[in-house]
């Protein structure tokens, strides 16, 4: 007997979005049904410029919408084969949905240490585990160990994203819902932040993913990408054959068959839409 059929979810993904739509203030259709899945312990781009519906799929997902005067209006959301759209964010996060917002959100006031520990709030009194995983988060982020006393506040843009990131580790997450995580930061730190990623979903099994509007970094890493325009998703395959796709190269890369594009030529290819038509 093989796996699959010894495990019924070995083939399951663990994340499925089915052709959700969401509308805020009940009138402003964002999201235009959209579909994706994650697979058990992948990595999945999800890609676009801005304002494309990257950030709102991520907040449909760990259900945050509703600050925003947002809701899901069509469609479903399932983790691990279960339905999810009815369960609080505290709820999501017990269960194993994690997200790591955009802009590095941290606690500016708290320590670096201090910020750590809000992970492992639902964890209770669980202070082995919590030791141990604060371990774990500070071999991944050595500069977090050395910052550990600062304020988070005085700290810079990557070790504010190590932050956010490792935090979100001490919740023992299943699967983390990472937004735009290069935002800001130099291309050297993007790299490393990125391996580490990398590292955290093959050496801990977390599935990611990952709103990018970094297409060629988020292609390396990922092994299956979606492409969001104006809310709907125009494209998706294995990250080689988006890499390699012209349109991808040209849309977003600034490349084409014949080199690099001028931004003027990137623009006018943006007006022209050409896979929307």
């Amino acid at each position: 007997m093989s796996a699959a059929e010894q495990d019924p979810r070995a083939e399951q993904p663990i994340l499925s979005v089915n052709n959700i739509e969401v509308i805020y203030d009940h009138v402003i259709l964002v999201l235009k049904g959209v579909s994706l899945e994650v697979p058990r312990g992948g990595i999945v781009a999800l890609l676009g410029g801005n304002g494309a519906g990257k950030t709102t799929t991520l907040k449909a997902i760990s259900n945050l919408l509703k600050s925003e005067r947002g809701e899901v209006t069509k469609g479903t959301i399932d983790f691990e084969g279960q339905p999810i759209q009815a369960m609080t964010p505290h709820a999501l996060v017990e269960k194993g949905v994690i997200q790591v917002m955009e802009g590095r959100h941290c606690f500016e006031h708290l320590t670096v240490e201090e910020n750590l520990m809000t992970g492992a709030f639902t964890r209770g009194g669980d202070r082995v585990g919590i030791s141990q995983d604060l371990e774990m988060v500070y071999t991944y982020f050595p500069r977090l160990r050395e910052r550990r006393n600062s304020l988070a506040g005085y700290t810079s843009g990557g070790e504010q994203q190590m932050c956010a990131i490792g935090r979100a580790l001490m919740s023992r997450p299943k699967t983390i819902l990472l937004d735009e995580p290069s935002m800001g930061l130099a291309p050297q730190l993007v790299e490393q932040i990125f391996e580490i990623v990398k590292k955290i979903n093959e050496q801990e099994g977390v599935s990611i993913l990952l709103a990018e509007q970094n297409t060629n970094v988020a292609l390396r890493y990922a092994k299956y990408g979606y492409i969001l325009e104006s809310g709907r998703v125009v494209m998706e395959g294995d990250a080689e054959m988006l890499r390699s796709n012209e349109d991808v190269k040209e849309f977003y890369l600034g490349l084409s068959s014949s080199g690099r594009k001028s931004f003027r030529d990137v623009k006018h290819y943006r007006r022209r839409k050409r896979w929307l038509g």
